[in-house]
């Protein structure tokens, strides 16, 4: 426990630290300490310029551990589920991220990224950049999220399947196709193919087709099979393998349709075997 009162926000800083806490919000901290709002801000900006805490949104305060001082924050794991919780929002640690958590990256992952139902502007903290994803029905896709241990507590983390469909819903942050698709043959043997069957509906179709012809091309059988019955109510329109490619490239272009998909493929895709 804290006391209610401590000397200085620098001394309730530390305690709470020893205590294991790694962040803390600004009313906490004026109630605690029994200071005004400008002089906790003032007390605040001191730590921050020394680099003993960091503000990722406004009105929480995450503590900088001597070991982390050089990198300015320490890892966003440790911290984003108390933030998000603060900030009343529901989310999870996705994609490219979600990929390395499940030990599908063989290469650095430059973003942390985070799926939530809010438009939010990356933040800087240190080092690092956290960036977010947009997604209204945050509740349809509960059954894809996971709960994961991290050093200071636990944070949510989408689902291998889940992981899949988003990688191809969201390209812009999965580095085009050919990198999504070779973070897929890494992920491929974590996927439960009940899982993706039942997270299908939740997402557009043609997130559907793209990832079936993905599978399919990276001989995943088994799973591109779970996908493919949601595709064979109706007439299923074609869809580019990569949003856009028509308006930039001639229709000549094309190397292949794939009637079971209904998807164009302009570009070969090219996985990255490392």
């Amino acid at each position: 426990m804290i006391p209610e009162r401590t000397t200085s926000l620098a001394a309730y800083v530390e305690e709470l630290a020893s205590s294991g806490r790694i962040s803390f919000t600004r009313e906490d901290a004026m109630e605690a300490l029994g200071v005004s709002h400008g002089a906790f801000l003032d007390a605040a900006a001191r730590l921050k310029k020394r680099g003993h805490v960091v503000v990722p949104r406004r009105g929480f305060y995450v503590i900088t551990p001597t070991r982390y001082l050089k990198w300015g924050a320490p890892p966003p794991s440790w911290y984003i589920d108390a933030m998000m919780k603060d900030a009343e929002r529901p989310y999870y640690v996705a994609l490219l991220k979600a990929a390395e958590v499940h030990g599908a990256s063989h290469q650095a992952v430059m973003e942390f990224q985070v799926v939530t139902d809010r438009q939010w502007k990356p933040i800087r903290a240190g080092r690092s950049k956290l960036a977010f994803y947009f997604r209204k029905d945050m509740e349809s896709i509960e059954q894809g999220i996971e709960q994961r241990k991290t050093d200071t507590g636990s944070m949510r983390v989408s689902s291998p399947a889940l992981t899949a469909l988003d990688l191809v819903r969201y390209p812009q942050a999965s580095g085009g196709i050919s990198h999504a698709a070779g973070v897929l043959n890494e992920l491929a043997a974590q996927i439960d193919p009940e899982r993706l069957d039942a997270l299908a509906p939740k997402f557009e179709r043609s997130v559907v087709q793209r990832l079936g012809y993905i599978l399919e091309h990276l001989g995943q059988e088994e799973i591109a099979s779970s996908l493919e019955r949601h595709l064979r109510n109706g007439n299923v329109p074609w869809v580019e393998l990569e949003p856009g490619e028509a308006s930039v490239i001639a229709s000549s272009d094309e190397r292949e349709r794939s009637s079971r998909w209904h998807v164009i493929v302009r570009r070969p895709i090219e996985v990255d075997e490392q």
